[in-house]
């Protein structure tokens, strides 16, 4: 009880100051990008010149580049599912103290989540218009993604859902941009700068719940410190780890769609490491005093785990033969 009593002691703390966070790492309705700024505008016929452009350059882009976009893209698409665990945080309130008013925590959510909820229109609107993958089976694994949840292993800490979030954010900035650069590369300007655009929201986005994981430690070390410590025995692993296709289990398509993205260099376990030493660094792992006994071996286990995962990282090898995903394989890829 007084681990929990802490825990939101340090949110209601921590909470004066998320109306600082939102002014300066989230951008108002009425000045930010929307889809519609990106895709083709089907109101006169020159939007579908746009189109017929789209489906021209889109043959370019070879199979595994396609089982990356999707699996992006739905992960995007299972918003519902990140709002809903967000909100069940330990000092989250659905309302705040007045008639009216919102909980400076469920406000950050809130808007944190109306900014992406634009990453998963964008694609799922130009994936649709390309022609080249299979909508409907798309459409049931997100369904599918939504259905069944996910469990991370943070329960309502937000500690640990922070350090998770911190890692996820920045993941995703990296994967979005590469697969930007690769559209670009073969021609496909308009997808590449929507993935570039999209990647510099999820980089925002980034070094807010950094800031928040910093902020926890400047009040409460040590039991941030075991939690960021529990997050990387654990491992942390995207949401599409619970990617399924229709007729299969929970996360059977999550490993091959791992491969894809590690064939193509958009996201490697090479990337999975830095972005561990870059967590240490910004929080400044290694000169954190003042912590417990428990939390000292948390530091230290920390401070040596990227070396280690690069020693394991060298020996791994990436299978070379693609799986034939429902989602592509109806248009004959290759």
């Amino acid at each position: 009880m007084a681990l929990k009593n802490m825990r939101l002691e340090v949110m209601q703390t921590v909470e004066k100051s998320v109306q600082g966070f939102i002014d300066k790492y989230l951008i108002p309705v009425e000045d930010i990008w929307q889809p519609t700024d990106l895709l083709p505008n089907l109101e006169n016929d020159e939007g579908f010149e746009v189109v017929h452009q789209i489906r021209e350059e889109a043959k370019e882009l070879g199979y595994d580049f396609w089982v990356v976009l999707v699996a992006d893209m739905v992960t995007e698409e299972a918003l519902p599912t990140y709002e809903s665990w967000l909100m069940d945080m330990e000092g989250v309130e659905q309302h705040g103290k007045s008639r009216g008013e919102q909980n400076a925590w469920a406000k950050w959510v809130r808007q944190w989540t109306g900014e992406e909820n634009r990453h998963g229109d964008t694609l799922n609107k130009y994936l649709y218009l390309s022609g080249r993958v299979n909508m409907k089976e798309i459409e049931r694994t997100t369904h599918h993604l939504i259905n069944d949840g996910f469990d991370i292993g943070t329960g309502r800490d937000p500690y640990r859902n922070f350090v998770y979030t911190s890692f996820q954010e920045l993941a995703t900035n990296i994967s979005h941009k590469r697969v930007g650069q690769l559209a670009k590369k073969k021609g496909n300007k308009m997808l590449g700068k929507m993935c570039n655009i999209i990647a510099g929201d999820e980089m925002r986005h980034y070094m807010a719940y950094r800031d928040f994981v910093k902020t926890i430690f400047e009040i409460d070390p040590s039991e941030m410190m075991l939690a960021f410590q529990d997050m990387m025995k654990k491992k942390i692993v995207m949401p599409a780890q619970f990617l399924r296709e229709s007729g299969q289990g929970i996360a059977e398509a999550f490993e091959n769609f791992s491969n894809a993205a590690q064939r193509l260099g958009v996201y490697t376990t090479y990337d999975y490491i830095d972005i561990l030493q870059k967590l240490n660094s910004f929080w400044e792992i290694d000169k954190m005093n003042s912590l417990t006994d428990e939390a000292e071996k948390a530091r230290d286990y920390l401070m040596h785990l990227p070396d280690r995962m690069s020693r394991i990282a060298d020996r791994i090898s990436i299978p070379q033969d693609p799986h034939r995903f429902k989602w592509v394989e109806a248009n004959g890829m290759v």
